[in-house]
């Protein structure tokens, strides 16, 4: 699966394109302001762009009015295939956010059952209650999406709606030549709609990608070979910058042990979670940390560990903003890319994920744990990463079995010598490669 290999860039488009939080019905081509990104999004190393919802919606994108069509605050269909073309000669594959749990009170099927009740084709799409009333006095009860009545669940288990979900996904491979589908909410998505996706999509392109959203649990129930390639590894996310906060490395070694370690009982050995620092719903990790010293350090072990990495647009220079200021804080427009020395460790870290077979495919164990630092191995058959870390504030020395002279860090380009024992610098991250 090319997914594997890839290094992800996500944009959340009503916010990067600064369209109006709420669907104006204006038609404005704002979503090629992604053309212009595209040289930096390739300079970053990054070879996969994931969309954040970009269908007809009522305001934020996940109350989808209508999937065939592109929300008019980002433009047309055309724009957008112009967009994918774009992306698509530049090497960069594309990934669509897949909203099929519900919809918006704004979706046509819907309104068709609000206007006619009882006799509506649709009643059926949804799951409804005609004897009851919701919160917007519809005289009717409907499900919503965890107490949003504002998202309307829709019935995966009607043939109906999983037609007309596959021709809309049909239209956008032929429309966009998508690659690949985030499913959101994967979690609550019914399990033998997930395993018709996953042989509907195959059909389409036998490499398309599916990651679902999942935020605990036992991701094996989502991510196996019926289902999904791949889902959010929420549990890592939390455990990178708690770690960090905490100086405590063993949070994120043990959650990492426990995924992928060389235990028979470990999880997820050989498989590929999705793997942030963060996202469109979760503070961003400038805001996050604690110590501004750890940003480069989380990035190179978001690279070093076993799973997919994705880079969240503008969080590559350091970009801030809050959960508690609400979600338009953490999806903002930015004029234009910026590069900083973060930006550009970045992308020498995913210039090593590309390099190295080790750390897209390898095994991992933990060679030290301390505290405030460790040294961790990635391994394949023909490629052996360590992976040092020191989230102190003082420099350490360790004695410690190598098994090899020489390596050199595939960040900086500098060799390592083993002999005599190690030094780690204060605030220091290596990708060791083994010569």
């Amino acid at each position: 699966m090319w997914a594997y290999d890839a290094v992800f860039y996500q944009i959340y488009p009503l916010g990067f394109c600064d369209a109006p939080q709420q669907n104006d019905g204006c038609t404005v081509n704002r979503i090629q302001k992604v053309l212009d990104w595209i040289p930096h999004i390739q300079k970053l190393g990054c070879d996969a762009v994931y969309f954040s919802p970009v269908f007809d919606s009522d305001a934020h994108g996940y109350d989808t009015r209508d999937y065939r069509k592109i929300d008019c605050r980002l433009g047309t269909n055309e724009d957008f295939a112009v967009v994918c073309k774009a992306l698509h000669e530049a090497g960069i594959r594309v990934v669509l956010d897949g909203v099929f749990n519900h919809v918006g009170r704004g979706f046509w099927a819907f309104q068709d059952v609000l206007k006619n009740r009882e006799h509506s084709p649709y009643r059926d799409w949804f799951h409804i209650n005609f004897g009851g009333n919701s919160n917007y006095n519809d005289g009717l009860w409907y499900e919503g999406w965890e107490g949003h009545y504002e998202l309307v669940r829709l019935n995966l288990r009607n043939p109906e709606v999983v037609s007309h979900l596959f021709s809309c996904i049909s239209q956008w491979v032929e429309e966009f030549d998508i690659d690949g589908l985030r499913l959101d909410v994967a979690y609550l998505l019914d399990r033998d709609f997930l395993k018709q996706l996953r042989q509907f999509t195959q059909t389409l392109k036998p490499d398309f990608f599916l990651v679902g959203e999942v935020l605990g649990g036992d991701y094996n129930m989502t991510m196996n070979d019926e289902m999904c390639h791949s889902v959010t590894n929420y549990e890592c996310y939390k455990g990178l910058y708690s770690s960090f906060n905490s100086l405590n490395m063993f949070e994120i070694v043990h959650s990492l042990l426990r995924q992928f370690g060389p235990e028979q009982w470990a999880l997820y050995r050989g498989k590929h979670p999705l793997s942030f620092v963060d996202n469109h719903d979760v503070t961003r990790v400038a805001s996050i940390l604690q110590n501004p010293e750890h940003l480069p350090l989380i990035y190179a072990l978001l690279f070093g560990m076993p799973g997919i990495p994705c880079i969240y647009y503008g969080s590559e220079w350091g970009a801030t903003g809050k959960k508690e200021a609400g979600d338009p804080a953490l999806r903002p427009s930015f004029e234009e890319p910026l590069w900083t020395p973060l930006t550009d460790w970045i992308s020498h870290c995913a210039a090593a994920h590309k390099e190295s077979d080790a750390l897209r495919n390898g095994t991992f164990r933990s060679i030290v744990l301390q505290n405030k630092y460790c040294i961790l191995e990635r391994k394949s058959e023909t490629d052996r990463v360590l992976i040092a870390i020191n989230a102190g504030d003082a420099p350490v020395h360790i004695d410690f079995n190598a098994e090899a002279g020489r390596a050199r860090d595939l960040i900086t380009g500098e060799v390592h010598d083993f002999g005599g024992g190690t030094d780690l610098p204060p605030y220091y991250a290596a990708l060791w490669q083994i010569f």
